[in-house]
């Protein structure tokens, strides 16, 4: 658990008023990545079966929070990491169009999260997913729809400067796409995390593409990613530079999603070829899923960032351990 305490830290919104913030921003930036992206509102759960195959496995190493229930002994409910698979199925089951795509307000439970400025174990988050046609699987759709979602984050903090001056955090007008290789070839022997600071610094806003793959230098993947929902070729993060904090933060994971060959593929390379029996897995492999591109927003992420806040504590309400309140207290970080 690490945590950066920003000198001369004074928040210019109390408590109230930055929860008023909040509401502003979330209420006028999904409206409009709803109508750029053509996506409809969503109910989604909060946990899944276990044996469907459909939680979000992450790195493959974090524990879901998982229980049992009176009505269904037998099997094991997992809360979601995320909604990434349950979203493509979702699409077919709700009969979605070409182009069309859903967007749901995600909430879900990291109990394997370390701790710090930017991470909490409670994550809230846009999870979004569209269809699009097999030959718009390329770097352009994916460019396109990063552009959108840039776009949609630029227009929010312009209104959310107008209504709360002095309280906003200053993004870049312009982004940069880079490939994970990229950065290795120019810093090989930086850690990716110092990468992704280096770049981030440099441009200000940056879509880091191409990301679970080994890379040629390291032998290496720049970050882990399943194998069952984003393509490795054709995914990645979005990125600012966040001057309060000296350091990146992360907004968005997303990409277009694995094809019937790019799922066996990287279910090998995974070592994990047992899931192609799953339900989920057993469906996209028969070519029964549509294609997609799909992704999670980060909601607090997105306000912390807009608002120019030093603890994501700060803009939601979960739970901390005692010494990260009282470091945070003494520096005027009012956690929630």
């Amino acid at each position: 658990m690490t945590l950066i305490l920003p000198k001369d830290y004074h928040p210019s919104l109390t408590i109230r008023d930055t929860e008023a913030a909040i509401v502003f921003i979330r209420e006028n930036f999904q409206d409009k990545i709803a109508d750029k992206l053509n996506l409809q509102r969503m109910s989604a759960p909060m946990f899944v079966e276990k044996s469907t195959g459909l939680n979000d496995n992450l790195n493959g190493i974090e524990r879901p929070v998982a229980f049992d229930m009176k009505a269904m002994p037998d099997d094991t409910i997992e809360v979601v990491h995320s909604l990434a698979k349950w979203k493509r199925l979702a699409l077919k089951r709700y009969g979605f169009g070409m182009h069309e795509g859903l967007y749901t307000n995600m909430n879900a439970i990291r109990r394997d999260e370390d701790l710090d400025n930017f991470h909490s174990i409670y994550v809230d988050q846009w999870d979004w997913e569209k269809i699009i046609a097999k030959e718009e699987r390329n770097i352009e759709t994916l460019k396109t729809t990063v552009k959108q979602i840039f776009k949609a984050i630029k227009e929010t903090e312009k209104e959310l400067s107008a209504r709360y001056p002095g309280s906003t955090y200053r993004l870049p007008s312009d982004i940069t796409f880079i490939t994970t290789q990229e950065l290795e070839d120019r810093w090989p022997d930086l850690a990716p995390e110092e990468r992704e600071d280096k770049i981030a610094k440099e441009k200000k806003a940056v879509f880091l593409m191409k990301i679970g793959d080994k890379l040629k230098r390291s032998g290496k993947p720049h970050d882990g990613r399943a194998p069952d929902y984003d393509d490795w070729e054709l995914n990645g993060d979005l990125l600012f530079w966040y001057e309060p904090l000296k350091r990146k933060i992360e907004i968005s994971s997303m990409g277009i999603r694995v094809s019937e060959e790019s799922l066996k593929e990287q279910l090998k390379k995974a070592h994990t070829e047992e899931r192609s029996d799953l339900p989920f897995h057993k469906m996209l492999l028969e070519g029964k899923l549509p294609y997609t591109i799909g992704g999670g927003i980060g909601q607090s992420r997105l306000c912390m960032l807009l608002l120019g806040k030093a603890h994501i504590g700060e803009v939601q309400a979960s739970i901390w351990p005692p010494e990260m309140i009282e470091s945070c207290k003494a520096a005027d970080i009012k956690i929630l």
